[in-house]
C-alpha cells in the first residue's frame, strides 16, 4: 500500500472517529427524532444536492433500512445524472427551486426532514430548510460547520443550513474536503465527506430503529418497519408486503 492510499484511510478513520465521540449526542437526538416520526405515522424524507445526494439514497429502499424514508428527488440535483454536470451546481442557486418543490410533494406539517449539504451555504438547501420548517416539518441538517465563518453563504439572507435546523450534525469535514496533498498536485484530494455523511446518517437510522426495537419489546409501540435483502430467499415478498402495510407514506413505488 502507498503512503498516499494509508494516509487516506487514516484520514478517513480519525474523522469516523471524531464524529462518533463528538456528534454523539446529536446522532441520539436525530434519531429519536425519526423514530418517533415513524411511531406516529409520519412521513420521512431525505435531500441532498450534487454528491450530497449519495447519503441521502444511501438511506433510502435499502436493505436494513426504515420503510417509510424517501427521497426529495429535485430532477437535475442528484448526484451527478444531469448533463452537463455543472448544471447540477447550477441549479443549487437557484431561488424558488426549493419552495416549489416542496409545495409539490405529500411533505406536511409534523412530518421529517433531512436535509444535507457539505457546506450549507448555496440557495436550495438553506431555503429548502427555511421554508420546510416554516410550513411545521421538523428538520435535520447534515453539514460541515466548519464552512460557516470560512466561506460566505450564497444564500441572500446570509444564513447557513444550519441557522434553520432542529437538529445539525456536523461532519467536521474540513473546507475544501480533500484529506491529501502532494508537493506536484494543485490542489488537495482524497474527500471523504461521503464516507462520513454516510455514516452520520446510518448511524441516526440505527439510533431510530433501537428506540423502536426498545419500545416494541416493551409492548409499548410498533415493529420497526425495516427492508430485507432482495438477494435472500424471501426478501422480495418480504419487501412488497412493508412497502403495502407503509403504502400511505411510501412515495418511490406505485
Amino acid at each position: 500500500m502507498s503512503e498516499l492510499v494509508g494516509r487516506y484511510f487514516d484520514a478517513a478513520i480519525a474523522h469516523l472517529q471524531r464524529v462518533r465521540t463528538e456528534e454523539a449526542g446529536s446522532i441520539e437526538a436525530a434519531g429519536a427524532l425519526l423514530a418517533g416520526a415513524v411511531a406516529e405515522g409520519r412521513r420521512v424524507f431525505t435531500f441532498g444536492s450534487g454528491h450530497s445526494s449519495l447519503a441521502a439514497q444511501d438511506v433510502v429502499y435499502r436493505a436494513g433500512g426504515l420503510v417509510p424514508v424517501n427521497l426529495l428527488d429535485v430532477p437535475g440535483m442528484s448526484g451527478v445524472t444531469v448533463m452537463p454536470a455543472p448544471l447540477s451546481s447550477a441549479l443549487e442557486r437557484v431561488s424558488g427551486l426549493a419552495t416549489t418543490t416542496l409545495d409539490l410533494t405529500p411533505a406536511t406539517a409534523g412530518d421529517l426532514l433531512f436535509v444535507i449539504s457539505l457546506s450549507g451555504r448555496q440557495v436550495m438547501p438553506v431555503e429548502l430548510a427555511q421554508y420546510a420548517r416554516g410550513r411545521g416539518l421538523t428538520v435535520i441538517g447534515v453539514t460541515s460547520l466548519a464552512y460557516p465563518g470560512e466561506v460566505p453563504s450564497a444564500h441572500p439572507s446570509g444564513t447557513y443550513l444550519k441557522d434553520h435546523c432542529d437538529v445539525v450534525l456536523d461532519s467536521k469535514i474540513s473546507v475544501g474536503d480533500g484529506e491529501l496533498t502532494h508537493p506536484a498536485a494543485e490542489t488537495t484530494f482524497g474527500p471523504v465527506s461521503t464516507i462520513v455523511t454516510s455514516a452520520l446518517m446510518q448511524a441516526v437510522v440505527a439510533s431510530a430503529v433501537g428506540r423502536l426495537a426498545d419500545a416494541a419489546a416493551a409492548g409499548t409501540g410498533p415493529t420497526p418497519p425495516l427492508f430485507r435483502s432482495g438477494n435472500v430467499p424471501g426478501g422480495t415478498e418480504w419487501n412488497a408486503k412493508q412497502m403495502a402495510d407503509n403504502a400511505d407514506r411510501v412515495f418511490y413505488t406505485y
